[in-house]
């Protein structure tokens, strides 16, 4: 019996390592002290191995701040606190420039591509899931062809999303000179410490001078046409103007922290560039017009994308940029002792004075974000919650329920949306102000991804966002407090056990 009792203090002590450790972070430690219970000393293992990354600190990506804040006045007073709140957290100073809002896959790879296609000096891409599919196929086949007439391309993609990109896509694009990386592959000695640290970005720069982001990354789901998948709801945007040089900033900054792909090939492609061959048979690209591809789906998704190409691509047939928009750029960095995206969604919430709106697919908030949401609709400003009713994993759904019953009886609207997937990340507050970016409302999102954000000040912006918001409620079911309360009483175990872990999700 006295190895039993050993044992029981060697666990106590690391228990108490936990909770001393993870002091700031209460919940986590609650977490983990009960993962040490009942897996006593396994638990402590599993604790190191997700929460004890290799040092890798680095400078908050802040410019002087010095330049005084200044909004049109047509800005309200909520708008200007915003502003002049965030800047110590924003990567720069607060920019001009021209948004375009982008509510589906389709319409996002579209312009992508165009974009792709236009592009003479630069390109640089981030994604947290680039697939090796049909979207993902054309995609790289543009990437190419760029790159082959001299244009430079740099790639980074996140080792634990794109696990599935295969090394022989790599090797076409580093063939065609196309520069390669990996934030924290699945491979010795990252995936030892830096398994749970993800690159949740999806940023495109074009140029210096044109930027893509939101919540889309690569893969045919995001059309909305995946079979098994269905219909994809999401939201991105296209930024021209002077906040490129922000998303520059944080490229760069993760450019340096990602690991470089497989050894590097001779580049010969670009004197024989007959040598890289395209994605699909017969140098084409997928979904050609006019011929039938080998599913219903390529076929259907060929032709619809199809509608944007002229000789490859067309002309943007969508609606025009709005001017002259005020934007904030934000990093979400582990790194940093600073929840920056946290933070910033926190003033935001806690300045408005008339309505927020939020839709968001992972909504599992911290005590502080939750307090900020309910005492907003105590002091009467009108807030709406749009969530989707499919979530998936599954368990991260179920933790997201366990808030709605006690946001409903502080006065939030809750509204579960149940057309298809919801993947949007947006907020909207008071009308002029929109928040969009790839960050959750959880704490895996605030203190464990790589993460880009854009507050935009312009009530264009924030009343085309609030119009598709309410294009989505009339897909949506409001949540009522009686749903909440009768649930079966196996369902709200669970839920609850789904909560105990949340901060793991």
């Amino acid at each position: 019996m006295a190895w039993i009792a050993g044992l029981w203090i060697v666990n106590t002590a690391l228990l108490l390592i936990i909770a001393v450790r993870e002091v700031r972070r209460p919940a986590k430690a609650l977490t983990w002290m009960t993962v040490g219970l009942v897996f006593p000393m396994i638990g402590f293992v599993c604790y190191l191995f997700v929460t004890n990354p290799v040092q890798m600190r680095r400078d908050k990506l802040v410019s002087s701040h010095q330049n005084p804040i200044v909004l049109p006045p047509l800005c309200g007073h909520s708008a200007a606190v915003i502003a002049r709140s965030l800047q110590p957290l924003s990567v720069s100073s607060l920019r001009t420039g021209s948004v375009q809002i982008l509510t589906n896959g389709m319409e996002t790879y579209g312009r992508l591509l165009q974009s792709i296609q236009s592009a003479q000096k630069t390109i640089e891409l981030e994604y947290y899931i680039y697939r090796n599919d049909h979207i993902g196929n054309r995609i790289t086949d543009a990437l190419i062809d760029r790159a082959l007439s001299g244009v430079n391309i740099r790639f980074i993609r996140d080792g634990l999303g794109s696990r599935s990109f295969p090394k022989h896509a790599i090797r076409r694009m580093k063939e065609a000179g196309i520069e390669c990386r990996t934030i924290f592959p699945l491979r010795f000695p990252w995936i030892l410490s830096n398994l749970t640290y993800r690159d949740h970005c999806k940023i495109v720069i074009i140029d210096g001078k044109e930027t893509f982001m939101g919540g889309i990354n690569v893969g045919d789901e995001y059309t909305g046409m995946k079979p098994n998948t269905g219909f994809w709801r999401d939201t991105h945007m296209r930024i021209t103007g002077e906040s490129a040089n922000d998303a520059k900033a944080v490229f760069e900054a993760h450019w340096k922290l990602a690991s470089p792909d497989i050894p590097h090939t001779p580049i010969t492609a670009r004197n024989n560039p007959e040598s890289v061959q395209r994605s699909h048979p017969n140098n084409e690209y997928p979904f050609p017009f006019g011929k039938t591809e080998r599913s219903a789906f390529g076929w259907e998704w060929g032709s619809e994308l199809g509608t944007t190409e002229s000789t490859r691509i067309a002309k943007a047939s969508s609606p025009e940029d709005t001017p002259s928009v005020y934007i904030q750029m934000f990093e979400g960095n582990p790194s940093l002792p600073t929840p920056v995206i946290r933070e910033m969604h926190f003033i935001c919430l806690t300045q408005a004075t008339r309505s927020i709106d939020i839709v968001n697919p992972y909504f599992i908030p911290d005590a502080d974000i939750l307090m900020a949401i309910k005492t907003a609709a105590a002091r009467g400003v009108r807030v709406r919650l749009l969530v989707p009713q499919r979530v998936i994993p599954k368990v991260a759904g179920a933790a997201s329920r366990t808030y709605y019953g006690e946001l409903v009886e502080a006065g939030v609207h809750v509204f579960q949306y149940n057309k298809g997937v919801l993947h949007a990340k947006v907020m909207i507050i008071d009308g002029e102000i929109a928040e969009l970016g790839s960050s959750n409302y959880d704490l895996r999102s605030y203190r464990l991804n790589y993460a880009i954000c854009a507050v935009m000040y312009h009530s264009d912006v924030a009343r085309e966002l609030t119009e598709q918001f309410e294009r989505d409620l009339a897909e949506a079911t409001p949540y009522r407090l009686e749903d909440h309360v009768n649930r079966p009483s196996s369902e709200r175990m669970l839920d609850q056990a789904a909560r105990l872990l949340s901060p793991l999700l």
